[in-house]
Parts: C-alpha cells; sequence; structure tokens
C-alpha cells in the first residue's frame, strides 16, 4: 500500500503558533498533508512519514520582504565596504554590469539555500538590473529548483548617469521594454492562487534611478495586472535630500502623490520616516521590508519600527541584498530588529516573541500571504523546526532563547510539506557544487 503523503512531525517541545490567539502548545504534534496543516496537537498519529522533533521548538517558517539576491556573488567588495549607501552603489555598478544569466542563476540559489538553513521559507527578490541578456525567470528557475516559495518582483532603472541619474547608462533601460517584459514575466509565471509557488511583483528600483512616469506607470500597471508593488523607499538622509531637491516633497508625499501606497505596496528601508509618514502608511495599509543589519552596515539609521507598530503599520524583515548587509541570515536578522529598538528606546522596546512575530506572520502580511505565516489548520505545511538541545541554548528557560542565545540554523525546514533542510542540510541541491561555482565565478569577477 502506498503510504499517504502526509508527514507527521512528533512530540516538539514547544509550538510556537503565531496564530490569532497567539497560542504557544507544548509537547505537540503538527500533521501535514498535500502541503497543508491539518492537525495541531497531542498524541496524533499519522501512516505517513513522522519526525521526532523532541527537545525543539518549531515556529512558523520565516519570511524575507526584501532580498537582492545575485549580490550573494559580491560579498565584501573592497571599496564599498566602508562607504555610505551612494557610494556604495556606484563601486558595484560596475561589477554588476558583468553578470550574465548564469551568475544570476548561481547567486540566487546560494542566496535562496543560506535563507532556508537560517528558517526561511519564503521570500521576495528585488531584481532590477539585467545585463548580457539576464532575465528575472533566472532567479525564479534557482527558486523552484531548490524548493523556495518565491515572490519575485521585476524591478527596473531607467534614468542613468547621463540624464542625472546614479546607475551607469549601460545598466538602465528603456521604459517601453521594461512595461513589456513586466507583462510578460507576470503572464508567465504570476500564480495568485493560495499555496502559489511564485508570485510576480512590479518593483521600479527607487525614486533616484527611475522616472516619475515610471513610478506612477507601473502602479497602474500592477493593479491593472493584480500584482504587488515594491520600491526602496526613505532610506537614509540622501534619499531624503534628494526627495526634497528633485521633487519638492518627502518620500511618503512623492510615493503617495504617484498612487505608491495602499494594501498592495511595500516599501524596503524607511528608516527616515516622519510621524505623518507613518500615519499615511497605517492609514493606507502600506507595508513596510525593515533591514536592521543592512542599515547599520551602511550607517543608514534604526528604523522607528516601534513607532511603526504602535501605530498599526504591516512590519516585516528583510535581510537585504548580501552586498550591504553581507550575510542572508534572517533568524539573526530578527534578533537585530529586536537589539536596534532597544538600544533605540529601552529595554522593554520589543521582546523576543515580537520579533519572532514580525519575522513570521508580519512578512506574511507584508506580502499578501494569509495563507502562510502562522501554524494553524488549513495554512501551508511552511515549518522551522530549531533544535534546542544544542551548545547555543543549553541551559535555557524559555523559547526567548532562540533569538537571546541561539540557535541560528534551522535542524528541518518544510516548504509546502516538504523537507527541504534535513537534520541541516539542504535536500534539493549539491550545495558544495553550487558554492564552488559561486566561488569561481567571484574570482573571474574580481579579475576583472
Amino acid at each position: 500500500m502506498t503510504k499517504p503523503n502526509e508527514t507527521l512531525i512528533r512530540n516538539a517541545r514547544l509550538v510556537l503558533t503565531m496564530d490569532d490567539a497567539g497560542s504557544e502548545i507544548p509537547n505537540c504534534d503538527i500533521l501535514m498533508r498535500d502541503g497543508v496543516i491539518v492537525e495541531v496537537g497531542q498524541g496524533l498519529s499519522s501512516a505517513g512519514q513522522v519526525l521526532d522533533a523532541a527537545g525543539c521548538l518549531v515556529t512558523p517558517g520565516l519570511v524575507n520582504t526584501h532580498h537582492h539576491l545575485y549580490q550573494s556573488l559580491t560579498r565584501a567588495v573592497p571599496g564599498g565596504q566602508d562607504a555610505l549607501l551612494f557610494g556604495w552603489l556606484q563601486t558595484l555598478y560596475p561589477i554588476w554590469s558583468r553578470f550574465g544569466p548564469e551568475e544570476m542563476y548561481v547567486s540566487a540559489q546560494v542566496g535562496l539555500a543560506e535563507l532556508m538553513l537560517s528558517g526561511c521559507t519564503l521570500t521576495s527578490d528585488h531584481l532590477y538590473l539585467y545585463p548580457n541578456g539576464s532575465r528575472l525567470d533566472d532567479t525564479i528557475a534557482a527558486a523552484a529548483d531548490i524548493g523556495m516559495r518565491f515572490h519575485p518582483t521585476r524591478g527596473s532603472m531607467s534614468i542613468g548617469e547621463s540624464d542625472g541619474g546614479l546607475p551607469p547608462d549601460s545598466l538602465v533601460e528603456n521604459e517601453r521594454a521594461i512595461f513589456e517584459d513586466c507583462i510578460r514575466v507576470i503572464d508567465a509565471h504570476h500564480d495568485a492562487s493560495d499555496g502559489s509557488m511564485c508570485r510576480v511583483g512590479v518593483a521600479p528600483c527607487s525614486p533616484f534611478s527611475v522616472s516619475r512616469d515610471l513610478m506612477r506607470d507601473a502602479a497602474v500597471l500592477a493593479r491593472d495586472k493584480r500584482v504587488m508593488l515594491h520600491t526602496h523607499l526613505a532610506e537614509n538622509d540622501e534619499d531624503i535630500a534628494y526627495s526634497l531637491e528633485k521633487f519638492g516633497c518627502r518620500p511618503g508625499q512623492y510615493a503617495q502623490d504617484l498612487g505608491w501606497t495602499g494594501d498592495d505596496v511595500w516599501h524596503a528601508h524607511c528608516v527616515k520616516l516622519d510621524d505623518q509618514e507613518i500615519d499615511l502608511f497605517a492609514r493606507s495599509g502600506t507595508g513596510v521590508a525593515h533591514c536592521p543589519c543592512s542599515n547599520c552596515r551602511l550607517g543608514s539609521g534604526i528604523a522607528p519600527v516601534r513607532q511603526m507598530r504602535d501605530a498599526g503599520v504591516k512590519v516585516g524583515l528583510g535581510v537585504d541584498g548580501s552586498a550591504s548587509n553581507d550575510a542572508g541570515n534572517l533568524v539573526l536578522e530578527a534578533r537585530q530588529s529586536m537589539l536596534l529598538q532597544r538600544v533605540s528606546l529601552g529595554a522593554d522596546a520589543m521582546s523576543a516573541r515580537e520579533a519572532l512575530r514580525i519575522a513570521t506572520r508580519g512578512g506574511a502580511e507584508v506580502l499578501g500571504r494569509d495563507d502562510c505565516g502562522q501554524i494553524a489548520i488549513g495554512k501551508r505545511a511552511d515549518l522551522a523546526i530549531w533544535d534546542m538541545n544544542g551548545i547555543e541554548a543549553a541551559g535555557n528557560w524559555d523559547t526567548a532563547a532562540l533569538l537571546l542565545a541561539g540557535p541560528t540554523q534551522v535542524r528541518d525546514l518544510f516548504i509546502e510539506g516538504r523537507r527541504v533542510v534535513a537534520s541541516g542540510q539542504i535536500t534539493s541541491i549539491d550545495l558544495s557544487k553550487t558554492i564552488a561555482r559561486q566561488n569561481a565565478m567571484a574570482l573571474a569577477l574580481s579579475d576583472g
């Protein structure tokens, strides 16, 4: 007899559900069938696969709301290590201009594997440059092959240096071509159904690399296609100064004027939002991807996450690109978000549990995924299993140890009910070979 397509996680020390009631269930079992959670409780049974989780904490899979996966090929580049945002970009653009489809695919797989090992089951990606025949399809293929639930966004840049923009002219695109490719990618890959493994968004890079017309028309296109909108906003003081000089207003007003607020929009960073902009985002349902490590790395500042959350703004976490983080560990990002709010506002400003909620259900809400981000009957079977028996958590009294102590890597990870990490190892690709390919590419790029 064929075993049913189900897996039982048995005897978890604690399940942190992130459900509406905030339930935390000790000595708990979870039954998954056909990619969906079908039972949560004690004493469950199954004729399918059974995985013992004694001594483990189980959380919903973490959700990453902002990344540039291609940048995992340019970590710790000399000349960019100590630069502010604009100087950092100007250092990296010439290197990225030498990428092609293989660089995009391999760097995406390395970035996705890194996320998986840190507990991530759903990630967005913001790809806004397409040199040498690269396409968004390259990263979509990488995610499908490794088994990640993926929200790629078709980014773009249209204003080069000769027109007063930041990127070199060789990396910008014609605006008509941008819109044609957005339509092509959405039609080819976007799946709006529950349980979707790929949803495509529209994502002009930033107010300083595209025209007002492109921003406005992108919002119209996205709403016509019923997909989400994403960009960078209010990242640092340079960003604010640019907006005031070029547009005569702050970034929040710029976004509102061009149709870039609403529950189908999320902005990355938002470090420098003021009180009025926070209120605007709360009232309009606009989401924020908070990238604490990147904001520290680039000296951008501490985002007002406590104020945003208290006002009702949807907030998720983002690791941002590896060239500005430079790591892609999402559970460490959750820890950093907690620590930054505490160093700014006091030790009671954010608890470990709140940071974990932002990292799971918070991110799912930002991405419009009410089918993900919690462990509850009927939700997608995206689960992270953390072994609390190791040295990092030895002597812990509470689940908060995950962020206060560790571990920082999952034991097992399930996406759509499939075990994509088993005993700390990626199961879907040969990771050592992929890393070797990536290192060879980085060496070739560094040699010019």
